[in-house]
C-alpha cells in the first residue's frame, strides 16, 4: 500500500465527490496557467521541463515506512519555491495526469483529488508559508527553517485532505480521525525526508543560477 498526500483509487471516492474536485481542479489549474503565462519566464522556463522531470522521477520510487506501508516524495513545495506556484501548479497537473493515463497510478475519476492533493493544496500553502517565513532576503537559517515547514504543512494539508474527500464519499470503513491520524502519522516521516531533498535541491540551484528562483534572495 502507498502512501503521501497519496495517489487515490476511484473505489475511494463516490462520483459526486469525484466529480466536484475534477471540476474544481479543472477551473484552478486553468486559472494557474493564465497567471503563470504572464509571470514565468526566463531562465525558470527551462527548469519547468527539468524539475517536471525530477519530481516525475521521484514520485516513481517508492520507500518502506512502517511494515507493510510505503511512501513516495511530493515535490509540489519544492516546484513551488523555485517556479511560483502557479507554475508549478500547471507541472505538478501535467506529472499527475501522464501517471494516471500511462501508468495508471490513481484513478482517471481520482485526477481531480489527486491534483488537488499533491499539486494544489502543497504548490499554493506550502508556498505561502515559505513567502511567510523566508521573507524577500533570508538568511541561511531562515531558508532552511522557511523550506522545513512549508514542506512539511503543505504535505500534510495535502494528506489530510484524503481522509476529508474519503469521509464525504461515505465508503470509510475505519472511523474518521483514526484514518486523519494515521495518514498525517505517516506523512510526517515522508515530509521530513522530503524537506531535506528540497533544501538541498533549492541551496544548489542558487548556487548555480541564483536568478531562477522565484524568491529574491
Amino acid at each position: 500500500m502507498s502512501f503521501l498526500a497519496m495517489h487515490m483509487a476511484n473505489e475511494l471516492l463516490s462520483r459526486s465527490v469525484a466529480l466536484t474536485f475534477i471540476s474544481a481542479a479543472a477551473l484552478i489549474v486553468a486559472a494557474a496557467g493564465a497567471l503563470a503565462r504572464t509571470r514565468i519566464g526566463g531562465p525558470r522556463v527551462p527548469l519547468m521541463g527539468v524539475l517536471g522531470a525530477f519530481v516525475f522521477a521521484a514520485q516513481m520510487i517508492n520507500f518502506p515506512i512502517l511494515p507493510g506501508t510505503s511512501g513516495h516524495l511530493g515535490g509540489g513545495v519544492l516546484l513551488a519555491i523555485v517556479l511560483g506556484p502557479h507554475a508549478a501548479t500547471i507541472v505538478m497537473a501535467s506529472i499527475l495526469i501522464v501517471q494516471c493515463l500511462i501508468f495508471q497510478d490513481g484513478g482517471l475519476l481520482a485526477l481531480g483529488t489527486n491534483i488537488f492533493n499533491l499539486g494544489v493544496i502543497p504548490c499554493y500553502v506550502g508556498y505561502g508559508l515559505f513567502r511567510l517565513i523566508a521573507g524577500r532576503v533570508p538568511t541561511a537559517q531562515r531558508l532552511y527553517l522557511a523550506i522545513f515547514f512549508a514542506t512539511m504543512l503543505g504535505m500534510l494539508a495535502g494528506a489530510a485532505m484524503v481522509p476529508v474527500q474519503t469521509h464525504l464519499s461515505g465508503v470509510l470503513a475505519v472511523p474518521f480521525w483514526y484514518f486523519l491520524l494515521v495518514m498525517l502519522a505517516l506523512h510526517v516521516i515522508i515530509a521530513l525526508i522530503e524537506a531535506l531533498i528540497t533544501f538541498v535541491v533549492v541551496l544548489y540551484i542558487l548556487r548555480i543560477r541564483p536568478d531562477a528562483i522565484a524568491i529574491d534572495l
